[in-house]
């Protein structure tokens, strides 16, 4: 089985929520009670380990699971790790009992990578908000939730937060709710909170009047998909912020592991974005143990606020284009500025580190 903090129920209450099989786990990552690309990936390589453990089809479960949500390329990721363990096991003659394992030790494998990417990640962005915001009393904007519950560690741009003020260089966290689901309200301030940090929350189209005021120093957001030219791709109303940020002159980071970058997505025009239920919008979204029971966060009965039968658009993510980020921040270093061939170096460079 797979057991997962049911993020669907925070920050009211921690529930584990736990998953015998993958149709559940796939139900798990659309209705977001697990979430955040690079804890997607690690869910995506258990899963497949699950299934071969369980003795299902291997196959059918990872075209279901790296299909459960789109955008997001470290889910697929995972599932191909994992699942590529499992073939190569099974090529050796090894017998599917013992490539169940080998698909099980494949995703303990990228759930401590992923962990040690996280602290790398926190070291570099720390050093690089030094870097262009000397003399601390950093005051960060952050948008949806980059922490613990997104990683094998402490997250991705949370992270970086988390040591700065660890360090005594936090001045304000700055959290936009993040509509529809308000991740940022239930998830990002519920870690912050967690650790002490100094937080305020933020309605998300309040952000242009704390720019305006100059209380923001500098962006911070994750990636669910970065393409080859640097373009990111984020949860929804990441895009406005960075536009935001390059007319207040502020810079915006962006803190994503490796394996968010997809050299095989040329652009930002090619990466699919994820279109969600209308009802997420037109409803307040239902306590979580009646959403959960209607299919997930506002696919349940929920408060009405738009007359019935009203059209909603409701985008998961938005694309942000490479020159209006400052920076991407990964394990493996900082490209600055945000080009096609400094990515293509990143990536080589890692390639070289992990042979060797």
């Amino acid at each position: 089985m797979v057991v997962l903090l049911d993020q669907t129920r925070l920050p009211t209450e921690e529930v584990e929520l736990v998953c015998t099989d993958v149709p559940a786990l796939v139900q798990a990552i659309q209705t977001l009670a697990v979430r955040g690309a690079p804890l997607l990936g690690i869910a995506g390589a258990y899963g497949v380990a699950l299934a071969a453990v369980r003795g299902f089809d291997v196959e059918d479960a990872a075209v279901l699971l790296a299909g459960a949500r789109p955008t997001a390329v470290n889910l697929g990721y995972g599932v191909r790790r994992a699942a590529g363990a499992y073939r190569a096991a099974l090529e050796k003659g090894e017998g599917r009992e013992r490539a169940a394992e080998a698909a099980l030790a494949e995703a303990r494998d990228l759930h401590r990578e992923d962990a040690e990417a996280s602290a790398l990640m926190a070291g570099h962005g720390l050093a690089l908000l030094d870097e262009l915001l000397p003399g601390g009393g950093h005051r960060v904007l952050t948008h949806c939730n980059t922490g613990a519950l997104v990683s094998g560690g402490e997250g991705t741009a949370f992270a970086v937060a988390l040591q700065a003020h660890r360090t005594g260089r936090l001045r304000r966290l700055w959290v936009d709710e993040t509509r529809p689901l308000l991740q940022g309200a239930r998830l990002t301030a519920y870690e912050a909170a967690r650790n002490g940090m100094p937080y305020t929350l933020l309605t998300d189209n309040a952000a242009g009047s704390l720019f305006a005021a100059g209380e923001v120093d500098a962006v911070l957001i994750g990636a669910d998909r970065i393409a080859a030219d640097g373009s990111v791709a984020n949860k929804v109303g990441s895009y406005p912020l960075a536009v935001l940020a390059r007319y207040h002159h502020v810079p915006f980071v962006v803190v994503a592991p490796l394996t968010t970058i997809d050299l095989e997505t040329p652009d930002g025009a090619s990466i699919e974005v994820e279109q969600r239920a209308g009802q997420e919008v037109t409803e307040l979204t239902a306590p979580p143990q009646v959403a959960m029971g209607g299919g997930g966060p506002g696919a349940g009965a929920g408060l009405p606020v738009a007359p019935l039968g009203t059209q909603a658009y409701n985008p998961a993510f938005d694309v942000t284009p490479p020159e209006l980020v400052t920076a991407i921040v990964t394990e493996q270093g900082v490209v600055s500025p945000v080009t096609g061939g400094g990515i293509a170096e990143l990536c080589a460079r890692s390639r070289q580190v992990t042979i060797s």
